[in-house]
C-alpha cells in the first residue's frame, strides 16, 4: 500500500521532516520533527512544530506514532512537545539505550538519569511490524551512523534516516561514539536489497556542489547506481578506508551536546533547576 507523505524542511538544519498517512482511515506517524534552537541566544523555538501539527490538524489526521530515527547530533527533537499537542506514541530503536549510556556518562548526568529508553513509548526491535491506520510498516536496524540507527520501512517507501543521502552527495558520517563503518555499508546493503522502485525518504540534504535545488526522495535504483560513495561494484573495504579518511576531516557538528542531550529524553527539556531556569551541559574537551 502506498502511503501519503508530506515533507516538511528546516534550512536551519538541513533537515528533512514527515508527516506519512494512510489516507484511507486519516491515521498518520511523524517522523523526525525539529524544534528550533538559537544556540546563541539559548532559546528554544516551535515555528517547525507547528507548521507540522497545523497540518496534521488541517487534514483530519490522528497522530498513531512520533518516529524518531536516531538519537539526532544536529537537531533537537519536537516529539515530545508534538505529543503534547497531539497524542501518538513516541518510538525509537532499541540501541538507543547503548547511545544513552555513552552520552549520559560524557555528560556526567548521574545514576538519575535512566538509560533505559523509559523516555519513549516504545522502543523497536529489529525486523518488527507495526501498522499505521491499515498501513504496514516494519522497522529495520541499520546502524553505522549510530549503534542505534532505525530505517523505518512504510508501504513502498522507506525512511532512512542519516544512514544515507542523496546520491550526489553519498553517505553519513561514522565517528561518533559507537559509530562504525564497516557496520554502514552493511547496513546500506541491506537497504540495496529492498525492491529497486522502493522509494527512499532522507532525513538530510546539504547540497552538493553539483546541485542548487534540495531533495529528499530518491530510490533504491538511483542509489546504487549512482551514490558517490557506495554504487555498485564499491566493496566493503574501499567503503570503510575512504569513509574512515574522510571523517578524520570533518568537525563534530555544531549542535551535537544541545541535540543529544534532549533527543536522549525523547524530545524533553532538561528538568528546571532550583532558580526555574533550565540550563543545557557543554563538557569541554569531551569530543
Amino acid at each position: 500500500m502506498s502511503a501519503t507523505i508530506q515533507p516538511f524542511f528546516d534550512p536551519a538544519t538541513s533537515t528533512y521532516s514527515y508527516v506519512v498517512a494512510d489516507s484511507g482511515t486519516g491515521r498518520c506517524a511523524i517522523i523526525d520533527p525539529v524544534l528550533d534552537y538559537d544556540a546563541a541566544a539559548g532559546r528554544i523555538g516551535y515555528a517547525n512544530a507547528r507548521s507540522i501539527r497545523d497540518y496534521v490538524r488541517e487534514q483530519g489526521l490522528t497522530l498513531e506514532w512520533l518516529l524518531e530515527t536516531h538519537l539526532h547530533a544536529d537537531h533537537l527533537s519536537a516529539s515530545a512537545w508534538l505529543k503534547g499537542e497531539l497524542g501518538g506514541r513516541m518510538a525509537i530503536g532499541c540501541n538507543t539505550t547503548q547511545v544513552q549510556r555513552t552520552f549520559a556518562g560524557l555528560l556526567n548526568l548521574g545514576v538519575e538519569f535512566p538509560c533505559d529508553g523509559s523516555q519513549f513509548d516504545h522502543l523497536f526491535s529489529d525486523g518488527e511490524r507495526f501498522f499505521i491506520g491499515e498501513l504496514e510498516a516494519e522497522a529495520l536496524h541499520t546502524p553505522g551512523h549510530t549503534p542505534a540507527c532505525m530505517t523505518y520501512r512504510i508501504g513502498d517507501a522507506a525512511f532512512v534516516g542519516d544512514t544515507l543521502f542523496m546520491p550526489d552527495y553519498g553517505t553519513a558520517r561514522c565517528d561518533f561514539p559507537g559509530g562504525d563503518a564497516r557496520q554502514l555499508y552493511r547496513s546500506i546493503q541491506r537497504l540495496f536489497a529492498l525492491p529497486a522502485d522502493t522509494r527512499l525518504f532522507m532525513c538530510h540534504d546539504y547540497l552538493s556542489a553539483h546541485r542548487e535545488e534540495h531533495e529528499h526522495q530518491t530510490t533504491v535504483a538511483r542509489q546504487r547506481q549512482n551514490n558517490v560513495h557506495v554504487h555498485d561494484g564499491v566493496d566493503e573495504e574501499s567503503f570503510v578506508s575512504m569513509r574512515q579518511q574522510r571523517d578524520a576531516t570533518l568537525h563534530a557538528p555544531a549542535l551535537i551536546w544541545p541535540s543529544i542531550q534532549v533527543n536522549m529524553r525523547g524530545g524533553a527539556l532538561p528538568e528546571a533547576e532550583a532558580n526555574g531556569v533550565r540550563y543545557l551541559r557543554i563538557p569541554l574537551d569531551r569530543m
